[in-house]
């Protein structure tokens, strides 16, 4: 199975974000699944969180004609009632497979002004074409209380929008992750220059795959790796 992971930058035109994801996209081979970092199209968009809601609308048309023949994911600003959410979204064979909201968001940058945040409890696996895969949102990353609702993936999907203060967190901490949890670990950052950049592909075995000169990095992923690993290591993850 192919993964890809983006590290694309995000200006303040929805517009031509968009136009240069779906570029990137088109340029991945087919059947590949791919991780793009955290409110890619429209950053955080403080000052116009209507307006970015309103894009996700039209990002997502887009979206599900692009994941015709690869899988897609990402996180986009959604509106529920008077709340805004940081979202994560799964796109496969032209359908929403998978959303999830933000469930530990960043006060930092008061993250929690502006968006509600979900539940905690709803970061769990789900099922998708035989493989079990987990999300953890950029902050999510740091509790180590969800990488054990995480127990059993085949797969984490990272998005981040993480600073370049923290990039050695960024990086420790998700590669950690695939280590502990014995699965692959798919890193997605942004690639301004306020980010860490330090997207990657982490294999059960702790092979890290990391560019910060390139907008995609993949890896053709073994997945019977999974297997290996859990058999000579076992450590309670069931095979």
């Amino acid at each position: 199975m192919n993964l890809a992971t983006l590290q694309i930058k995000t200006s303040d035109n929805f517009q031509d974000n968009l136009k240069n994801l779906e570029r990137i996209i088109q340029e991945v081979p087919k059947k590949s699944l791919v991780l793009s970092s955290e409110l890619c199209l429209t950053g955080y968009a403080y000052n116009d969180l209507q307006s970015a809601a309103d894009f996700t609308t039209q990002a997502t048309e887009s979206l599900k004609k692009q994941s015709l023949d690869k899988t897609i994911s990402l996180t986009m600003t959604t509106k529920e009632g008077n709340d805004f959410f940081n979202t994560f979204f799964l796109f496969d064979k032209g359908e929403i497979i998978h959303t999830q909201h933000k469930a530990q968001l960043f006060t930092v940058n008061n993250e929690d002004d502006y968006f509600k945040a979900g539940k905690t409890d709803a970061v769990k696996l789900f099922e998708f074409n035989g493989l079990k895969i987990g999300v953890l949102i950029c902050f999510e990353l740091r509790f180590i209380e969800l990488w054990q609702q995480l127990k059993g993936a085949d797969i984490i999907l990272v998005p981040a929008l993480w600073g370049a203060q923290r990039k050695d967190n960024f990086e420790t901490l998700y590669k950690a992750l695939a280590i502990a949890n014995q699965c692959f670990v798919i890193a997605s950052d942004s690639a301004n220059e306020e980010c860490a950049k330090g997207s990657g592909i982490v294999t059960p075995f702790g092979e890290t795959f990391r560019d910060d000169t390139s907008e995609c990095i993949m890896h053709e992923a073994n997945l019977e790796a999974l297997q290996k690993m859990r058999e000579k290591l076992f450590v309670g993850i069931n095979v």
